[in-house]
């Protein structure tokens, strides 16, 4: 029997002891393997024994997890060896990734404690307009609406009247003529589009430039093999200009909370510093003035 297969055989025995399986005078701390100086017994490995495993399922796990945690002994044993002479220098990296979990946590604690995360339009607002020049499009965005239509639709003229038509009256009657002929509409009037998705709704190619489109708010037409397409950019903002607000409310949304959240780390940051300066629990030495730039009338 090789190592492994008495390595899995232990194994075995300790599932079913966690189980309490076995008579209660087996159902201890058995040892499972030994490393070194470093041993494995079962109440450490209990927290990983799947619910409901048995048998021989139970059998293969264990003697899996038995072999990995012997080779990872054997490698941390052997890196000892190897690197000791780097062992205060993983000391102290272990030391500071330590302390900036704990320090990340605590300021976590903060921002969950003292962060509001709800923000008025207002607030939003605002933001955009200070800081509006920080935010410039690199390519056109459109508002519109794009129809499909077959060759000889009888009907078209009557369809680009329509869509023309800047009265509320007519719009509805564009949209349930569309429904009750199975015209195809790709509407974008309300919200802001990249010009060339708009444009993926049009018989267009990548290789050409179609930026002329963007000075009309008329009907333009185009067509394809097959059928005809009736289109109205009637909204543009061009590459170079502000991007809409509508297009950053996320954004802004989540540099309003980066800035909140600074704000409370740092005010609780404060109040611990001076909560302990008061208490007498932190002493600075050597320092002329106080922390905070006053004179010290000792």
């Amino acid at each position: 029997m090789n190592r492994f297969r008495k390595i899995a055989c232990v194994a075995g025995l300790a599932v079913l002891a966690a189980c309490q399986e076995l008579p209660a005078y087996l159902n201890k701390d058995i040892l499972l393997a030994r490393a070194g100086n470093k041993e494995l017994r079962l109440h450490d490995v209990q927290s990983v024994v799947p619910a409901g495993i048995t048998g021989d399922d139970s059998v293969a796990f264990m003697g899996i997890y038995v072999d990995r945690w012997v080779r990872k002994q054997l490698k941390l044993q052997e890196a000892g060896v190897l690197f000791s002479s780097s062992e205060e220098d993983i000391d102290r990296m272990v030391e500071e990734y330590r302390q900036a979990l704990l320090i990340r946590k605590l300021e976590q604690y903060y921002v969950d404690k003292g962060v509001d995360t709800t923000f008025t339009e207002k607030e939003i607002a605002d933001y955009y307009n200070s800081h509006k020049n920080d935010f410039r499009l690199e390519h056109p965005l459109v508002k519109g609406r794009i129809v499909r239509f077959p060759e000889n639709f009888r009907q078209a003229r009557r369809l680009r009247e329509a869509m023309a038509s800047q009265s509320a009256a007519d719009q509805r009657d564009f949209t349930a003529f569309c429904r009750k002929n199975g015209l195809m509409v790709s509407d974008f009037r309300d919200r802001w589009t990249d010009f060339s998705e708009f444009l993926s709704y049009l018989p267009t190619l990548q290789s050409q430039n179609y930026n002329s489109m963007l000075s009309s708010s008329a009907v333009q037409e185009t067509r394809d093999n097959s059928s005809h397409y009736y289109f109205r950019i009637i909204d543009v903002r061009r590459e170079g200009e502000p991007v809409p607000l509508e297009r950053l409310q996320t954004t802004i949304r989540r540099i309003l909370f980066n800035q909140r959240q600074g704000e409370a780390i740092r005010r609780q940051e404060e109040e611990l510093y001076n909560r302990s300066v008061e208490s007498g629990e932190v002493e600075i030495f050597g320092r002329s003035e106080p922390a905070d730039g006053t004179a010290d009338d000792k």
